[in-house]
């Protein structure tokens, strides 16, 4: 059986949502995939091919305005060569974001990665995880303690670097890409059945 490969397209403005695209990968490694780092703002051929190649793809974008960054933008406006083939169509789709504020409009950037990966024909994987710190016994240290569903969610305060990422948003979003590898490694072996 051979393993699956999930590729991580991000962009990172200052150096908070590649920690999470770290440990995306993490996780994804962890259980069993191939994995590449593709920071959409250096993009090259050889990385496209990659991302054609891939059994799943992880989008990741800090939340700025309310939406993915500009240059996250620019690479979704580029996949379009991709749309007109289908090309991703029947690949898996997943994403992440972090923002400045506990809502920050997160969910937007999500959503705006779901209609990508849907316009695709991708199929979405969600986070899979009840939400965390939503009762008297839970803790800002629960994994998905921000209480998102659609994917990996992270709050990291506006004056603070990338080392102060939260650790429950890092452990969530290693969560979500052992989730990814494990989904595209049943894919996988789906597909290699029929």
């Amino acid at each position: 059986m051979t393993i699956p490969v999930v590729s991580i397209a991000y962009h990172s403005g200052y150096g908070h949502t590649a920690v999470l695209a770290e440990a995306v990968r993490a996780g994804a490694v962890e259980a069993g995939a191939e994995v590449h780092l593709i920071k959409v703002d250096e993009i090259t051929e050889e990385q496209w091919t990659l991302l054609d190649a891939s059994d799943a793809i992880v989008f990741g974008s800090p939340t700025y305005m309310g939406t993915a960054s500009g240059a996250f933008h620019v690479f979704a406006e580029a996949t379009a060569k991709r749309w007109s083939g289908q090309d991703w169509k029947d690949k898996l789709a997943a994403g992440f974001t972090n923002s400045g504020s506990k809502s920050g409009d997160k969910l937007h950037t999500l959503q705006f990665f779901q209609i990508l990966a849907a316009q695709h024909g991708m199929h979405w994987v969600n986070l899979g995880l009840h939400p965390g710190w939503n009762s008297s016994e839970g803790s800002e240290n629960d994994l998905n303690r921000l209480g998102v569903f659609a994917g990996a969610a992270a709050q990291t305060n506006v004056d603070e670097g990338p080392e102060a990422v939260h650790k429950a948003d890092v452990a969530t979003a290693e969560h979500l890409g052992h989730r990814v590898a494990r989904t595209a490694a049943a894919f996988r072996s789906g597909a290699a059945a029929a």
